[in-house]
């Protein structure tokens, strides 16, 4: 079939043709669906993998266990963890200054430093927390040039 051919087919006829190439097809670029598919659409073979997994998930789950006490020691870390999922997050201690100042914060900042240093703190840990201490420190200096903006409209 060519492109004469589809702008003589009656389905076709006052149809664009943009986007295709001699024969029809689409050039590289282009597509039928420019939107593409819906956010979370699922492939037809994942919805029935999922499917044929939901009929055997009592059976799977059963026999999982089942394993499990027998000594298979895959079969039981996949049971606790679905018990006890891994933690992501730990509360950490360690010593930090208050802050209520700029200043403040970068004395927090040293304290974090000294803690990583001494390994009470992880890499990782210390970087969250500085993301806390980078958004109070911003937070701090707003409130301080607001003030400073306020005397000033007053003095006038």
């Amino acid at each position: 079939m060519t492109t004469d051919d589809l702008n003589d087919d009656p389905v076709n006829v006052g149809q664009k043709q943009e986007g295709r190439d001699e024969r029809g097809r689409f050039k590289p670029g282009y597509s039928g669906n420019p939107a593409g598919m819906a956010k979370g659409t699922r492939h037809r073979a994942t919805r029935i993998a999922e499917a044929l997994i939901d009929e055997a998930a009592q059976s799977l789950t059963g026999l999982a266990i089942e394993k499990a006490f027998g000594g298979d020691m895959v079969a039981m870390r996949l049971c606790l963890e679905r018990l006890i999922p891994p933690r992501k997050d730990r509360p950490v201690s360690f010593e930090l200054p208050t802050i209520t100042t700029v200043e403040d914060a970068s004395k927090a900042s040293a304290a974090l430093l000294a803690a990583v240093a001494a390994g009470e703190l992880t890499p990782g840990e210390a970087g969250e927390i500085s993301k806390l201490l980078d958004t109070h420190a911003r937070i701090i200096e707003v409130t301080e040039f607001e003030a400073r903006i306020r005397k000033l409209e007053e003095a006038r």
